[in-house]
């Protein structure tokens, strides 16, 4: 039996300039093309779970404005549950990416309706989505701290299996990271959270993996390796998940491709091995396409890739 993948974090709209090259501190650097797709790492996880085949809904926040109509009506045609969303008056957040010819990014986001979300929204939307026993709260970080706390604090009192995804790792604490059956980071958040169990931050990331699983009793630790797959660690024993090769042209929602993909691969029951080892290809496949959530596959597609 399939349960659901329940989503609280962010919904941006993505205004992206693609460049030869990523431009230096103070450097401008022209000739870029622009295009404008639907992002943050919510409301990217909610779709990469529901393109894959999980029942999912999204817990979040946008605005009254026309970006916010447009985000609304683009996770609906993913046929998300969005009893969760609020609409509020902050404007719908907004993410600026560049995108060099090598399809590696850098990215600012202005928070908007995203960091306007309080804990009793929240509550509220997850008191109307009932979480259970095998249902899966995944929690992203860019909404304030207190309200992925408080998500991540419900969705373990419900029993269902709670995944983190520390992105950015800034000002979580253990506290909060002790809710999270899975903690899911990339390099850069992994070194950053490596000062929370007393590790230095150039630790190798098997080390501070197993410390975090240990000091802080989760589940699993999945760190996304990018290009090289993925490491996980679970009842202390680590294992390297190798990523297909295939030609990169955004590398942008990859690390949500990830998450929503092991999400969903929990929800349907895999063991967390499968579940892991398929998200890492879904997250590879998710490159080969621009935008952060046009490359996201259908489970049809990951099939007919051979993956």
């Amino acid at each position: 039996m399939s349960h659901r993948v329940i989503v609280v974090g962010s919904v941006n709209v993505d205004l992206v300039v693609a460049v030869e090259r990523l431009p230096a501190p103070g450097e401008t650097v022209v000739g870029g093309r622009f295009e404008r797709h639907h992002g943050g790492k919510g409301g990217n996880q909610a779709v990469a779970a529901a393109r894959l085949g999980a029942l999912t809904a999204f817990v979040g926040a946008i605005g009254g404005d026309a970006f916010g109509r447009d985000a609304r009506d683009a996770l609906a045609a993913d046929r998300i549950d969005l009893r969760g969303l609020a609409c509020l008056e902050e404007a719908t957040g907004v993410a600026l990416i560049l995108v060099d010819a090598n399809g590696e990014n850098s990215i600012a986001v202005a928070g908007g309706s995203n960091v306007a979300l309080g804990p009793e929204h929240v509550r509220g939307a997850l008191a109307t989505l009932q979480p259970g026993p095998g249902d899966i709260v995944l929690v992203g970080h860019e909404i304030p701290t207190p309200v992925a706390h408080e998500a991540l604090r419900i969705g373990r009192a419900s029993g269902a299996t709670t995944i983190l995804n520390p992105a950015p790792a800034g000002g979580l604490d253990a506290s909060t990271l002790a809710l999270a059956d899975i903690l899911t980071p990339n390099r850069g958040e992994l070194a950053t959270l490596a000062g929370l169990v007393g590790l230095p931050a150039d630790a190798a990331p098997v080390d501070a993996a197993v410390a975090l699983l240990d000091r802080l009793g989760l589940r699993a630790v999945l760190v996304s390796l990018g290009a090289d797959g993925a490491l996980l660690v679970e009842s202390g024993q680590a294992k390297t998940i190798s990523a297909p090769p295939v030609g990169v042209v955004d590398s942008t929602g990859a690390g949500d491709t990830l998450n929503g993909a092991l999400a969903a691969g929990l929800a349907e029951g895999l063991p967390l091995g499968d579940a892991a080892a398929r998200a890492v290809r879904a997250a590879s496949l998710a490159t080969t396409r621009a935008g952060a959530r046009d490359g996201m596959p259908t489970i049809d597609e990951l099939r007919a890739a051979g993956r």
